[in-house]
Protein backbone atom coordinates (compact mmCIF):
# COMPACT_ATOMS: atom_id res chain seq x y z
CA UNK A 1 0.00 0.00 0.00
CA UNK A 2 3.14 2.50 -0.02
CA UNK A 3 1.64 3.62 -3.28
CA UNK A 4 -1.30 4.88 -2.14
CA UNK A 5 -2.05 8.11 -2.00
CA UNK A 6 -3.66 8.99 1.40
CA UNK A 7 -6.07 11.72 1.65
CA UNK A 8 -8.25 13.37 4.52
CA UNK A 9 -11.54 12.04 3.25
CA UNK A 10 -14.82 13.71 4.16
CA UNK A 11 -18.04 11.77 4.22
CA UNK A 12 -17.39 8.67 1.87
CA UNK A 13 -19.32 10.38 -0.81
CA UNK A 14 -17.61 13.84 -0.63
CA UNK A 15 -13.75 14.78 -2.54
CA UNK A 16 -10.62 14.34 -0.82
CA UNK A 17 -10.62 17.64 0.97
CA UNK A 18 -8.65 20.32 -1.20
CA UNK A 19 -8.57 18.14 -4.17
CA UNK A 20 -10.67 20.08 -6.79
CA UNK A 21 -9.55 22.96 -6.14
CA UNK A 22 -5.80 21.08 -6.85
CA UNK A 23 -7.39 19.64 -10.18
CA UNK A 24 -9.96 21.17 -11.76
CA UNK A 25 -7.84 24.23 -13.50
CA UNK A 26 -5.04 21.11 -14.04
CA UNK A 27 -4.47 21.12 -18.74
CA UNK A 28 -4.19 17.40 -18.31
CA UNK A 29 -7.33 15.39 -18.43
CA UNK A 30 -8.47 13.91 -15.04
CA UNK A 31 -11.32 11.60 -13.78
CA UNK A 32 -11.44 10.22 -10.28
CA UNK A 33 -13.61 7.04 -10.11
CA UNK A 34 -15.23 5.07 -6.71
CA UNK A 35 -14.56 1.78 -5.95
CA UNK A 36 -17.70 0.96 -7.97
CA UNK A 37 -15.98 2.64 -10.69
CA UNK A 38 -18.73 5.29 -10.68
CA UNK A 39 -17.32 8.36 -12.47
CA UNK A 40 -17.62 10.75 -8.81
CA UNK A 41 -15.58 13.80 -10.35
CA UNK A 42 -13.86 15.40 -13.89
CA UNK A 43 -11.84 18.19 -14.61
CA UNK A 44 -12.68 20.25 -17.53
CA UNK A 45 -9.74 19.17 -19.55
CA UNK A 46 -11.36 15.39 -19.44
CA UNK A 47 -14.72 16.66 -20.71
CA UNK A 48 -13.35 18.50 -24.04
CA UNK A 49 -10.74 15.06 -24.85
CA UNK A 50 -13.84 12.75 -24.16
CA UNK A 51 -16.37 15.63 -26.24
CA UNK A 52 -18.71 15.19 -22.87
CA UNK A 53 -20.93 17.05 -20.87
CA UNK A 54 -20.45 16.86 -16.97
CA UNK A 55 -24.11 16.01 -16.59
CA UNK A 56 -23.75 12.94 -19.42
CA UNK A 57 -21.35 11.37 -17.49
CA UNK A 58 -21.41 11.91 -13.56
CA UNK A 59 -22.76 9.43 -11.09
CA UNK A 60 -22.18 7.11 -13.78
CA UNK A 61 -20.25 3.56 -14.10
CA UNK A 62 -16.90 4.23 -16.38
CA UNK A 63 -18.18 1.31 -18.83
CA UNK A 64 -21.89 3.13 -19.03
CA UNK A 65 -20.47 6.81 -19.67
CA UNK A 66 -18.17 5.54 -22.31
CA UNK A 67 -19.79 1.84 -23.63
CA UNK A 68 -17.61 -1.13 -25.04
CA UNK A 69 -17.89 -4.84 -26.38
CA UNK A 70 -16.81 -6.46 -22.73
CA UNK A 71 -15.53 -8.76 -24.77
CA UNK A 72 -13.01 -6.61 -26.88
CA UNK A 73 -9.44 -6.43 -26.02
CA UNK A 74 -9.60 -2.80 -24.78
CA UNK A 75 -12.53 -3.20 -22.16
CA UNK A 76 -10.48 -5.74 -20.53
CA UNK A 77 -7.41 -4.37 -20.84
CA UNK A 78 -8.83 -1.44 -18.96
CA UNK A 79 -10.65 -3.24 -16.38
CA UNK A 80 -7.73 -5.35 -15.63
CA UNK A 81 -5.59 -2.11 -14.91
CA UNK A 82 -8.56 -1.05 -12.80
CA UNK A 83 -9.07 -4.66 -10.74
CA UNK A 84 -5.25 -4.39 -10.24
CA UNK A 85 -5.57 -0.96 -8.61
CA UNK A 86 -7.98 -2.04 -5.97
CA UNK A 87 -6.31 -5.11 -4.96
CA UNK A 88 -2.56 -3.95 -4.36
CA UNK A 89 -3.13 -0.44 -4.00
CA UNK A 90 -0.30 0.60 -6.37
CA UNK A 91 -0.25 2.69 -9.59
CA UNK A 92 -1.25 0.80 -12.76
CA UNK A 93 -0.20 1.93 -16.14
CA UNK A 94 -1.59 1.38 -19.48
CA UNK A 95 1.10 2.15 -22.20
CA UNK A 96 -1.64 2.24 -25.18
CA UNK A 97 -5.02 0.83 -25.15
CA UNK A 98 -7.55 1.60 -28.51
CA UNK A 99 -10.81 2.93 -26.70
CA UNK A 100 -12.87 4.39 -29.18
CA UNK A 101 -15.85 7.06 -28.29
CA UNK A 102 -18.90 8.28 -29.73
CA UNK A 103 -18.57 11.78 -30.96
CA UNK A 104 -21.75 14.28 -30.44
CA UNK A 105 -23.04 13.36 -34.11
CA UNK A 106 -23.50 9.65 -32.83
CA UNK A 107 -20.24 8.33 -34.91
CA UNK A 108 -17.84 5.84 -33.47
CA UNK A 109 -14.27 7.56 -33.25
CA UNK A 110 -11.00 5.45 -33.34
CA UNK A 111 -9.13 6.71 -30.55
CA UNK A 112 -5.88 5.83 -29.02
CA UNK A 113 -4.97 6.56 -25.40
CA UNK A 114 -2.57 6.29 -22.63
CA UNK A 115 -3.53 6.27 -19.21
CA UNK A 116 -2.60 6.27 -15.79
CA UNK A 117 -4.57 4.78 -12.62
CA UNK A 118 -3.28 6.27 -8.82
CA UNK A 119 -5.17 4.76 -6.07
CA UNK A 120 -6.41 7.29 -3.23
CA UNK A 121 -6.60 5.85 0.21
CA UNK A 122 -8.74 6.49 3.52
CA UNK A 123 -6.76 6.73 6.92
CA UNK A 124 -7.38 2.80 7.01
CA UNK A 125 -5.22 2.34 3.57
CA UNK A 126 -8.03 1.27 1.75
CA UNK A 127 -8.24 2.28 -1.94
CA UNK A 128 -11.13 4.62 -1.97
CA UNK A 129 -10.95 6.20 -5.34
CA UNK A 130 -8.89 5.73 -8.40
CA UNK A 131 -7.44 8.68 -9.94
CA UNK A 132 -7.46 8.23 -14.28
CA UNK A 133 -5.13 10.59 -15.95
CA UNK A 134 -5.66 9.72 -19.84
CA UNK A 135 -3.88 11.44 -22.59
CA UNK A 136 -5.32 10.97 -26.37
CA UNK A 137 -2.33 9.67 -27.93
CA UNK A 138 -4.20 8.99 -31.11
CA UNK A 139 -2.92 11.53 -33.70
CA UNK A 140 0.81 10.74 -31.77
CA UNK A 141 0.05 6.84 -32.42
CA UNK A 142 -1.57 7.49 -36.15
CA UNK A 143 2.25 8.99 -37.03
CA UNK A 144 4.31 6.82 -35.51
CA UNK A 145 2.34 3.87 -37.29
CA UNK A 146 2.77 6.25 -40.49
CA UNK A 147 6.06 6.23 -40.06
CA UNK A 148 6.51 2.14 -39.76
CA UNK A 149 3.82 1.99 -43.28
CA UNK A 150 6.27 4.02 -45.00
CA UNK A 151 9.40 2.46 -43.59
CA UNK A 152 7.55 -1.00 -44.30
CA UNK A 153 6.64 0.01 -47.56
CA UNK A 154 10.29 1.26 -48.15
CA UNK A 155 11.65 -2.33 -46.91
CA UNK A 156 9.03 -3.89 -48.85
CA UNK A 157 10.16 -2.06 -52.06
CA UNK A 158 13.80 -2.46 -51.63
CA UNK A 159 12.75 -6.72 -50.89
CA UNK A 160 10.99 -6.04 -54.28
CA UNK A 161 13.73 -4.70 -55.79
CA UNK A 162 16.31 -7.19 -54.54
CA UNK A 163 13.91 -9.84 -55.55
CA UNK A 164 14.03 -8.45 -59.15
CA UNK A 165 17.46 -7.97 -59.19
CA UNK A 166 17.90 -11.43 -57.90
CA UNK A 167 15.12 -12.80 -60.69
CA UNK A 168 17.80 -10.59 -63.33
CA UNK A 169 20.34 -12.59 -62.09
CA UNK A 170 18.78 -16.29 -62.33
CA UNK A 171 17.48 -15.25 -65.55
CA UNK A 172 21.57 -14.47 -66.76
CA UNK A 173 22.76 -17.74 -65.03
CA UNK A 174 20.13 -19.69 -66.32
CA UNK A 175 20.97 -18.27 -69.87
CA UNK A 176 24.91 -18.86 -68.70
CA UNK A 177 23.47 -22.49 -68.23
CA UNK A 178 21.44 -23.18 -71.15
CA UNK A 179 24.65 -22.14 -73.09
CA UNK A 180 26.99 -23.74 -71.44
CA UNK A 181 29.65 -25.14 -74.26
CA UNK A 182 29.24 -28.97 -72.26
CA UNK A 183 26.45 -30.50 -70.83
CA UNK A 184 25.28 -29.88 -67.43
CA UNK A 185 22.63 -31.45 -65.48
CA UNK A 186 21.53 -31.53 -61.75
CA UNK A 187 20.26 -34.81 -60.36
CA UNK A 188 18.42 -34.61 -56.84
CA UNK A 189 17.86 -37.53 -54.08
CA UNK A 190 19.68 -41.21 -53.88
CA UNK A 191 17.29 -42.37 -57.29
CA UNK A 192 19.18 -39.70 -58.85
CA UNK A 193 16.03 -37.25 -60.19
CA UNK A 194 16.89 -35.05 -62.99
CA UNK A 195 16.00 -31.46 -61.51
CA UNK A 196 17.85 -29.43 -64.06
CA UNK A 197 19.37 -30.38 -67.63
CA UNK A 198 20.89 -27.57 -70.25
CA UNK A 199 20.92 -27.53 -74.45
CA UNK A 200 23.70 -29.04 -74.70
CA UNK A 201 22.75 -32.54 -72.15
CA UNK A 202 19.35 -32.50 -74.59
CA UNK A 203 21.80 -32.29 -77.57
CA UNK A 204 23.96 -35.79 -76.41
CA UNK A 205 20.90 -37.72 -75.75
CA UNK A 206 18.56 -36.86 -78.52
CA UNK A 207 16.41 -34.50 -77.12
CA UNK A 208 14.30 -36.80 -74.44
CA UNK A 209 12.78 -34.61 -71.80
CA UNK A 210 14.29 -35.86 -68.85
CA UNK A 211 13.56 -33.42 -66.09
CA UNK A 212 11.21 -34.65 -63.14
CA UNK A 213 12.36 -38.24 -64.36
CA UNK A 214 15.56 -40.92 -62.71
CA UNK A 215 18.13 -41.58 -64.58
CA UNK A 216 17.03 -45.20 -64.89
CA UNK A 217 13.45 -44.18 -66.27
CA UNK A 218 15.20 -41.38 -68.49
CA UNK A 219 18.01 -42.93 -69.93
CA UNK A 220 17.49 -46.67 -69.55
CA UNK A 221 20.24 -47.87 -72.24
CA UNK A 222 22.74 -46.76 -69.18
CA UNK A 223 21.52 -48.94 -66.79
CA UNK A 224 23.57 -51.92 -67.96
CA UNK A 225 26.79 -49.95 -68.77
CA UNK A 226 27.27 -49.48 -65.01
CA UNK A 227 26.50 -45.81 -65.04
CA UNK A 228 23.58 -45.81 -63.00
CA UNK A 229 25.67 -47.87 -60.49
CA UNK A 230 28.48 -45.25 -60.40
CA UNK A 231 26.20 -42.53 -59.44
CA UNK A 232 25.25 -44.53 -56.81
CA UNK A 233 28.68 -44.78 -55.36
CA UNK A 234 29.12 -40.84 -55.94
CA UNK A 235 25.73 -40.89 -53.45
CA UNK A 236 27.37 -43.04 -50.87
CA UNK A 237 30.73 -42.03 -50.95
CA UNK A 238 30.59 -38.43 -51.52
CA UNK A 239 33.72 -38.09 -53.58
CA UNK A 240 33.68 -36.76 -57.23
CA UNK A 241 34.36 -39.33 -60.08
CA UNK A 242 36.22 -37.92 -63.57
CA UNK A 243 35.68 -39.96 -66.27
CA UNK A 244 37.84 -39.76 -69.35
CA UNK A 245 37.17 -40.73 -73.00
CA UNK A 246 34.65 -43.00 -71.42
CA UNK A 247 32.10 -45.01 -73.98
CA UNK A 248 28.83 -44.62 -73.99
CA UNK A 249 26.39 -46.21 -76.04
CA UNK A 250 23.11 -43.86 -76.49
CA UNK A 251 19.91 -44.03 -78.22
CA UNK A 252 18.75 -41.46 -80.35
CA UNK A 253 15.76 -39.82 -82.44
CA UNK A 254 13.53 -42.71 -80.44
CA UNK A 255 15.00 -45.04 -81.83
CA UNK A 256 16.37 -48.89 -80.90
CA UNK A 257 19.92 -48.43 -82.16
CA UNK A 258 22.51 -47.00 -80.55
CA UNK A 259 24.88 -44.51 -80.94
CA UNK A 260 28.36 -44.88 -79.71
CA UNK A 261 29.72 -41.54 -77.93
CA UNK A 262 32.88 -40.70 -75.80
CA UNK A 263 32.92 -38.54 -72.55
CA UNK A 264 34.92 -36.23 -70.78
CA UNK A 265 32.56 -36.06 -67.37
CA UNK A 266 32.97 -35.72 -64.04
CA UNK A 267 30.10 -36.61 -61.22
CA UNK A 268 30.22 -34.01 -58.22
CA UNK A 269 28.39 -34.94 -55.08
CA UNK A 270 26.11 -31.81 -54.31
CA UNK A 271 26.30 -31.20 -50.06
CA UNK A 272 23.84 -29.24 -48.08
CA UNK A 273 25.19 -27.17 -44.93
CA UNK A 274 25.23 -30.17 -42.61
CA UNK A 275 27.78 -32.21 -44.80
CA UNK A 276 25.04 -34.04 -46.53
CA UNK A 277 24.55 -35.14 -50.00
CA UNK A 278 21.24 -34.32 -51.43
CA UNK A 279 22.28 -34.53 -55.17
CA UNK A 280 24.98 -34.98 -58.01
CA UNK A 281 26.16 -32.67 -60.31
CA UNK A 282 27.11 -33.93 -63.82
CA UNK A 283 29.11 -31.66 -66.45
CA UNK A 284 31.04 -32.95 -68.63
CA UNK A 285 32.03 -32.96 -72.82
CA UNK A 286 31.41 -34.90 -75.73
CA UNK A 287 34.80 -35.86 -77.26
CA UNK A 288 33.65 -38.39 -80.07
CA UNK A 289 35.17 -36.33 -82.75
CA UNK A 290 38.16 -35.94 -80.81
CA UNK A 291 38.89 -39.90 -79.82
CA UNK A 292 37.60 -40.95 -83.68
CA UNK A 293 40.18 -38.04 -85.03
CA UNK A 294 42.94 -39.45 -82.90
CA UNK A 295 41.65 -43.32 -84.35
CA UNK A 296 41.71 -41.62 -87.84
CA UNK A 297 45.33 -40.44 -87.15
CA UNK A 298 46.56 -43.54 -85.60
CA UNK A 299 45.48 -45.51 -88.13
CA UNK A 300 47.17 -43.65 -91.03
CA UNK A 301 50.45 -43.27 -88.41
CA UNK A 302 50.78 -46.93 -88.69
CA UNK A 303 50.55 -47.76 -92.09
CA UNK A 304 52.91 -45.01 -93.07
CA UNK A 305 54.87 -46.51 -90.31
CA UNK A 306 54.79 -49.48 -92.12
CA UNK A 307 55.52 -48.12 -95.33
CA UNK A 308 58.72 -46.44 -94.10
CA UNK A 309 59.83 -49.96 -92.65
CA UNK A 310 58.93 -51.71 -96.25
CA UNK A 311 60.86 -48.48 -97.80
CA UNK A 312 64.19 -49.08 -95.04
CA UNK A 313 64.41 -52.93 -95.56
CA UNK A 314 64.35 -52.14 -99.92
CA UNK A 315 67.03 -49.64 -99.25
CA UNK A 316 68.91 -52.17 -97.32
CA UNK A 317 68.69 -55.02 -99.80
CA UNK A 318 69.31 -52.46 -102.43
CA UNK A 319 72.78 -51.78 -100.28
CA UNK A 320 73.60 -55.24 -99.14
CA UNK A 321 73.48 -56.21 -103.40
CA UNK A 322 75.48 -53.24 -103.77
CA UNK A 323 78.06 -53.32 -101.31
CA UNK A 324 78.69 -57.31 -102.07
CA UNK A 325 79.64 -56.36 -105.29
CA UNK A 326 82.59 -54.55 -104.58
CA UNK A 327 85.27 -56.20 -102.85
CA UNK A 328 86.53 -55.12 -99.24
CA UNK A 329 83.31 -53.44 -98.17
CA UNK A 330 82.25 -55.50 -95.52
CA UNK A 331 82.91 -52.70 -93.00
CA UNK A 332 80.97 -50.13 -95.23
CA UNK A 333 78.20 -52.17 -95.52
CA UNK A 334 78.24 -52.62 -91.87
CA UNK A 335 78.26 -49.18 -90.90
CA UNK A 336 75.42 -48.55 -93.51
CA UNK A 337 73.13 -50.75 -91.78
CA UNK A 338 73.60 -49.51 -88.51
CA UNK A 339 72.91 -46.06 -89.47
CA UNK A 340 70.06 -47.44 -91.31
CA UNK A 341 69.06 -49.06 -87.72
CA UNK A 342 69.43 -46.19 -86.30
CA UNK A 343 67.03 -44.06 -88.31
CA UNK A 344 64.53 -46.79 -87.99
CA UNK A 345 64.81 -46.65 -84.50
CA UNK A 346 64.03 -43.24 -84.13
CA UNK A 347 60.97 -43.52 -86.54
CA UNK A 348 59.87 -46.27 -84.80
CA UNK A 349 59.95 -44.18 -81.23
CA UNK A 350 58.41 -41.13 -82.55
CA UNK A 351 56.02 -43.80 -84.42
CA UNK A 352 55.28 -45.01 -80.62
CA UNK A 353 54.45 -41.30 -79.63
CA UNK A 354 52.26 -40.68 -82.92
CA UNK A 355 54.86 -38.36 -84.19
CA UNK A 356 54.16 -35.95 -81.42
CA UNK A 357 57.03 -34.39 -79.60
CA UNK A 358 59.29 -36.66 -78.13
CA UNK A 359 61.29 -36.56 -74.32
CA UNK A 360 64.92 -35.70 -75.23
CA UNK A 361 66.04 -38.40 -72.20
CA UNK A 362 63.87 -41.05 -74.03
CA UNK A 363 65.63 -39.92 -77.37
CA UNK A 364 69.33 -40.26 -76.27
CA UNK A 365 68.55 -43.78 -74.00
CA UNK A 366 67.31 -45.67 -77.30
CA UNK A 367 69.59 -44.31 -79.48
CA UNK A 368 72.42 -45.46 -77.40
CA UNK A 369 70.99 -48.67 -76.69
CA UNK A 370 70.60 -49.21 -80.25
CA UNK A 371 74.16 -49.04 -80.50
CA UNK A 372 75.94 -49.90 -77.67
CA UNK A 373 74.31 -52.67 -76.41
CA UNK A 374 75.17 -53.91 -73.19
CA UNK A 375 77.87 -50.63 -73.01
CA UNK A 376 75.06 -48.47 -72.52
CA UNK A 377 74.96 -48.84 -68.90
CA UNK A 378 78.60 -46.91 -68.75
CA UNK A 379 76.76 -43.69 -70.14
CA UNK A 380 75.05 -41.44 -67.30
CA UNK A 381 71.87 -39.29 -68.49
CA UNK A 382 71.36 -36.37 -66.67
CA UNK A 383 69.22 -33.38 -67.68
CA UNK A 384 65.90 -31.41 -67.09
CA UNK A 385 62.63 -32.72 -69.21
CA UNK A 386 62.43 -31.63 -72.36
CA UNK A 387 60.43 -31.70 -75.45
CA UNK A 388 61.62 -32.36 -79.19
CA UNK A 389 59.90 -31.90 -82.33
CA UNK A 390 59.96 -34.90 -84.66
CA UNK A 391 62.30 -33.26 -86.69
CA UNK A 392 65.12 -32.48 -84.12
CA UNK A 393 64.42 -35.68 -82.87
CA UNK A 394 65.25 -37.37 -85.93
CA UNK A 395 68.73 -35.17 -86.54
CA UNK A 396 69.70 -36.07 -82.73
CA UNK A 397 69.63 -40.08 -83.22
CA UNK A 398 71.78 -40.32 -85.73
CA UNK A 399 74.27 -37.47 -84.05
CA UNK A 400 74.33 -39.89 -80.82
CA UNK A 401 73.88 -43.01 -83.47
CA UNK A 402 77.54 -41.49 -85.05
CA UNK A 403 79.01 -40.40 -81.42
CA UNK A 404 78.53 -43.63 -79.49
CA UNK A 405 79.66 -45.92 -82.89
CA UNK A 406 82.91 -43.77 -82.37
CA UNK A 407 83.05 -44.20 -78.55
CA UNK A 408 82.63 -48.10 -79.42
CA UNK A 409 85.36 -48.31 -81.71
CA UNK A 410 87.98 -45.71 -80.88
CA UNK A 411 86.44 -43.59 -77.53
CA UNK A 412 85.62 -44.30 -73.91
CA UNK A 413 83.57 -47.20 -74.74
CA UNK A 414 85.94 -49.03 -75.99
CA UNK A 415 88.28 -49.39 -72.86
CA UNK A 416 86.51 -51.67 -69.91
CA UNK A 417 86.90 -48.84 -67.48
CA UNK A 418 85.64 -46.20 -69.67
CA UNK A 419 82.38 -44.07 -69.78
CA UNK A 420 80.39 -41.01 -71.24
CA UNK A 421 78.05 -38.45 -69.46
CA UNK A 422 75.62 -36.61 -71.30
CA UNK A 423 74.22 -33.75 -69.61
CA UNK A 424 71.56 -31.01 -70.81
CA UNK A 425 70.49 -28.04 -69.91
CA UNK A 426 67.79 -25.41 -71.39
CA UNK A 427 68.97 -21.43 -71.75
CA UNK A 428 66.64 -18.33 -72.46
CA UNK A 429 68.37 -16.47 -75.43
CA UNK A 430 67.23 -13.56 -77.00
CA UNK A 431 66.37 -15.31 -80.23
CA UNK A 432 64.20 -17.85 -78.01
CA UNK A 433 64.72 -21.10 -75.86
CA UNK A 434 67.81 -23.40 -76.30
CA UNK A 435 68.49 -26.77 -75.01
CA UNK A 436 72.64 -27.32 -74.70
CA UNK A 437 74.03 -31.06 -74.65
CA UNK A 438 77.38 -31.76 -73.75
CA UNK A 439 78.52 -35.58 -74.61
CA UNK A 440 81.89 -36.09 -72.66
CA UNK A 441 84.21 -39.27 -72.70
CA UNK A 442 86.18 -40.71 -69.87
CA UNK A 443 88.59 -43.40 -69.39
CA UNK A 444 89.54 -44.24 -72.82
CA UNK A 445 92.70 -44.26 -75.21
CA UNK A 446 94.30 -40.91 -75.82
CA UNK A 447 92.55 -38.71 -78.57
CA UNK A 448 94.31 -38.01 -81.06
CA UNK A 449 92.60 -35.72 -84.01
CA UNK A 450 91.38 -37.59 -87.20
CA UNK A 451 93.73 -36.82 -90.45
CA UNK A 452 90.88 -36.76 -92.62
CA UNK A 453 86.76 -35.61 -92.13
CA UNK A 454 84.73 -38.61 -92.37
CA UNK A 455 81.22 -38.76 -93.46
CA UNK A 456 80.68 -39.70 -89.72
CA UNK A 457 82.42 -36.39 -88.44
CA UNK A 458 80.43 -34.50 -91.17
CA UNK A 459 76.97 -35.93 -90.47
CA UNK A 460 77.66 -35.07 -86.19
CA UNK A 461 78.74 -31.26 -87.12
CA UNK A 462 76.14 -30.86 -89.71
CA UNK A 463 73.59 -32.95 -89.31
CA UNK A 464 71.53 -30.17 -87.78
CA UNK A 465 71.17 -26.78 -89.92
CA UNK A 466 72.09 -23.56 -88.77
CA UNK A 467 68.84 -22.68 -88.09
CA UNK A 468 67.57 -25.60 -85.95
CA UNK A 469 71.14 -25.87 -83.77
CA UNK A 470 74.94 -27.15 -83.98
CA UNK A 471 77.48 -29.30 -83.01
CA UNK A 472 80.75 -28.81 -81.96
CA UNK A 473 83.63 -31.76 -81.64
CA UNK A 474 86.23 -30.89 -79.58
CA UNK A 475 89.65 -33.83 -79.37
CA UNK A 476 90.99 -33.07 -76.06
CA UNK A 477 93.43 -35.42 -74.97
CA UNK A 478 91.55 -36.88 -72.30
CA UNK A 479 88.56 -37.57 -73.86
CA UNK A 480 86.34 -36.48 -76.73
CA UNK A 481 83.54 -33.96 -76.21
CA UNK A 482 81.01 -32.59 -78.21
CA UNK A 483 78.76 -29.44 -77.51
CA UNK A 484 75.28 -29.73 -79.12
CA UNK A 485 72.79 -26.88 -79.29
CA UNK A 486 69.12 -27.27 -80.26
CA UNK A 487 66.51 -24.20 -80.63
CA UNK A 488 63.18 -25.50 -79.51
CA UNK A 489 60.66 -24.32 -80.76
CA UNK A 490 57.73 -22.23 -78.40
CA UNK A 491 55.73 -25.86 -78.32
CA UNK A 492 57.14 -28.20 -79.15
CA UNK A 493 53.95 -31.14 -80.87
Amino acid sequence: MAECANAAIGAAQDLPIGFEALMATSPNPYVLLDRDLVIVWMNDAYLRVTMRAKDEILGRRMFDAFPSDPESESHRLLHRSFNRVLASGEPDEIALIRYDIRKPDGAMERLYWSATHVPLCDSAGRVTYILQHTVNVTELHNLRRERDEIGIMKRAQAVQARNSDLAEEGERLRALFEQAPGFVAVLSGPEHRFVLANRAYGTLIGGRDVVGKTVAEALPEVVEQGFVALLDRVYAAGRAYIGERAKVELVRDGGSDAATRYLDFVYQPILDTSGQVTGILVQGHDVTQGVEAEDRQRLLINELNHRVKNTLSIVQGLATQSFRRIEGSGTAQHTFNARLSALAGAHSLLTDRDWKAGRLADILRKSIEATAGQDANRVQLDGPDVMLPPQLALSLTMIVHELSTNAIKYGSLSQPEGSVCVRWFTDEQADGRRVKIAWTERGGPPVQPPTRQGFGTRLIERGLSGETGRAVIDYAPEGLRCSIEVALPDHAE
